[in-house]
C-alpha cells in the first residue's frame, strides 16, 4: 500500500512538472547567429492549414532551450530541447498570422547557467492552404529489402497517419510482391490506382467505391501498364508499358541505376477495359505521362535509342545507359474521337546546355523525366539529369519549370540542394508543390513542400511536419511518389489484400 502511494506521488509531481508553464528567461546575451535548428524551419513560408512545425536543438551542446512563438499581442512559449506546440495552439497561432508570420525567438542556456537569445526568425503563413492529404510509398532500400513495402496517408493538418495498402498481408518470399506507383484522377481518394508485381501482379482501379484488378499485360503491349497518368475528368489512364531493370555501380556516386530497355504509351478505359497504343516506335522510350488540366494535351518523356549489336536488350541498355537522354515532348488529344495527334518537341535534350555547363561536366545534353503540369496549366515542373530515367537515384538531379505561356524553361535553384530532387506533385490550388528530396542526409528521400507564387517562384522548403522532430533522423526508409489528395482513402489495407488475392484480374481487350 505504501509503496503505490509512493508511486502515486511520483506521478503526480511529474504531472504537475510537465504542466508547469515555460518561462522566457529573465537575463540573457544577445546572440548575432541565428539558432541552429532540425528540421530548418528558418524563414519558411507554410500553409494556414498544416500541422504543427516542431523543431530541436541541433547546435553546440547546450543544457537547456526555451522557444518563443509570437503573433500580434498572442505567443507561446515552450521550454525543452524540443519545441513541440500543441495542435490547437499551434492553429490558433497561425490562422491569426495568415498573410503575416509566426515570430521565433530560441533562448539556450550553456553549461555554465548562462542564457543566450539567438537572432530571431520567421514563419511566414501564407493564407494558400494545402489538400489536406498526402500519400506515398513507405521503402527501405531496394537493395536490401523490398518486402516490408506500405502505401501510406498522411493527414497533413495534423500527424494522423494510416497504412492504405500493406505488400505483407498478401504474401512474403516465393509468393511475395511489389506494390507501388499509386495515381488519384484530380485529387480524388475515390479514384486512385496502384500496382502490385509477381506473384499476386496486377492493376487495382478504384472507381466510385468499386474495386477491380486488372491484368493489363496482353500480346500486343510489351508490359501491364506502369507509370500511369489519369485524364482529369474522363475515364480515361494513359500507361506507360516498361521493360525496366536494376544494376549496380561500383565506382560511380550514382550506386544504383534503373532503367528501360523497352517503353511504350498506351490509352486505357476504366469503363471498358479496353486499351490501345498511344506511342509506340521501335527506336523511342516513351514513358513518365501527364495531362495538362485542360484535357486536350498529354505531355510525356522520348528517348531516342537504337540498338547497335545483337547483345540482348538489358546488356545494351547497360552498356549505353548514359547515352540515354529524354526529351519533353506533347500530343494533342480531342475530346470528341479520343484520339491523338502527332507528337510535339517541347523541350530537347540540349536545351540549357550552355548556361549551365562547365568544363569540369563532361555531359553535353541532358536528360528530362517525371513531367507535371500545375492545375491552372501554366507551368510545367520536371526533373533534369545527365542521363536515364530514374532520377530519384542521381545526386544530380534538380526540378526545373518550363513556363508554358512563354516558353522559359529555369532551374528552381529556390527549391533545389545539392542532393537528389525527383517526384513532385502540384497542390490541388497550383500554390505549393511537395517533392521528394535526399538533401537530409543522401541517402533517404524526405517530402519537402514549398510555396509558389503566381509568378513560379517558389519558396524556401520546409520538411513534411511531425510530431517528434527527429523522427526522420530515426526512420530508416525513403518517402516514395508523394501524392495530394482532397481526402483520406477509406478502403482498409485487407480489402485490398483481399482483392489482390482473389484472382489473376480482369483481362484487359486491346483496340488495334
Amino acid at each position: 500500500m505504501q509503496k503505490k502511494s509512493i508511486c502515486c506521488m511520483i506521478a503526480l509531481a511529474a504531472l504537475l512538472l510537465s504542466c508547469q508553464k515555460a518561462s522566457v528567461p529573465s537575463q540573457y546575451a544577445e546572440g548575432s547567429d541565428l539558432p541552429t535548428i532540425y528540421p530548418d524551419y528558418v524563414e519558411v513560408t507554410v500553409p494556414v492549414n498544416i500541422a504543427p512545425l516542431t523543431f530541436e536543438w541541433d547546435g553546440d551542446s547546450c543544457a537547456d532551450m526555451v522557444t518563443r512563438l509570437t503573433v500580434g499581442d498572442e505567443q507561446l512559449v515552450l521550454g525543452g530541447m524540443k519545441a513541440q506546440p500543441s495542435i490547437d495552439d499551434w492553429r490558433s497561432l497561425a490562422e491569426k498570422a495568415q498573410g503575416q508570420a509566426i515570430g521565433v525567438e530560441v533562448f539556450t542556456q550553456n553549461d555554465g547557467g548562462q542564457w543566450m537569445r539567438h537572432k530571431p526568425f520567421n514563419i511566414y503563413v501564407s493564407p494558400d492552404s494545402i489538400d489536406s492529404w498526402l500519400s506515398y510509398r513507405l521503402i527501405a532500400p531496394s537493395y536490401v529489402t523490398y518486402e516490408e513495402l506500405t502505401l501510406n496517408q498522411r493527414c497533413l493538418e495534423n500527424y494522423e497517419e494510416h497504412v492504405m495498402v500493406d505488400n505483407m498481408l498478401c504474401g512474403l518470399e516465393e509468393t511475395g510482391q511489389c506494390v507501388n506507383c499509386h495515381n488519384y484522377q484530380q485529387y480524388n481518394p475515390e479514384r486512385m490506382q496502384f500496382h502490385a508485381r509477381q506473384f499476386h501482379g496486377g492493376t487495382v482501379i478504384v472507381y466510385d467505391g468499386k474495386i477491380k484488378k486488372l491484368n493489363m499485360k496482353t500480346d500486343s503491349t510489351i508490359s501491364a501498364g506502369v507509370y500511369p497518368a489519369w485524364h482529369p475528368w474522363l475515364p480515361l489512364i494513359v500507361y506507360s508499358t516498361n521493360h525496366t531493370s536494376q544494376s549496380f555501380h561500383t565506382r560511380d556516386l550514382n550506386k544504383i541505376e534503373v532503367y528501360d530497355s523497352a517503353s511504350d504509351l498506351i490509352l486505357y478505359n476504366v469503363e471498358t477495359d479496353e486499351v490501345s497504343n498511344v506511342e509506340n516506335s521501335p527506336v523511342e522510350l516513351e514513358v513518365f505521362p501527364a495531362w495538362a488540366p485542360d484535357g486536350r494535351t498529354l505531355y510525356y518523356c522520348s528517348a531516342f535509342f537504337e540498338r547497335h549489336d545483337t547483345t540482348s536488350a538489358e546488356a545494351e541498355t547497360i552498356k549505353r545507359s548514359k547515352e540515354i537522354k529524354y526529351a519533353l515532348y506533347k500530343k494533342s488529344f480531342d475530346l470528341d474521337s479520343r484520339r491523338f495527334g502527332p507528337r510535339e518537341l517541347v523541350f530537347p535534350t540540349d536545351s540549357l546546355i550552355a548556361d549551365t555547363d562547365s568544363a569540369a561536366t563532361p555531359h553535353s545534353t541532358r536528360s528530362a523525366t517525371l513531367p507535371r503540369v500545375s492545375p491552372d496549366g501554366r507551368f510545367l515542373m520536371f526533373t533534369l539529369g545527365y542521363y536515364g530515367v530514374f532520377h530519384i537515384w542521381h545526386r544530380e538531379a534538380d526540378l526545373y519549370l518550363l513556363d508554358l505561356a512563354t516558353g522559359e524553361v529555369r532551374s528552381m535553384d529556390e527549391i533545389n540542394s545539392t542532393e537528389t530532387e525527383s517526384y513532385h506533385s502540384w497542390s490541388s490550388n497550383g500554390r505549393w508543390v511537395v517533392f521528394s528530396s535526399r538533401r537530409d542526409d543522401g541517402g533517404y528521400t524526405r517530402p519537402f513542400i514549398a510555396h509558389i507564387n503566381k509568378d513560379g517562384k517558389g519558396s524556401k522548403p520546409f520538411e513534411l511536419p511531425q510530431r517528434d522532430p527527429d523522427y526522420h533522423r530515426q526512420f530508416m526508409k525513403s518517402y516514395n511518389v508523394p501524392e495530394l489528395m482532397k481526402g483520406p482513402v477509406t478502403i482498409t489495407p485487407q480489402e485490398f489484400a483481399d482483392v489482390l488475392k482473389a484472382s489473376d484480374g480482369v483481362p484487359v481487350h486491346f483496340l488495334p
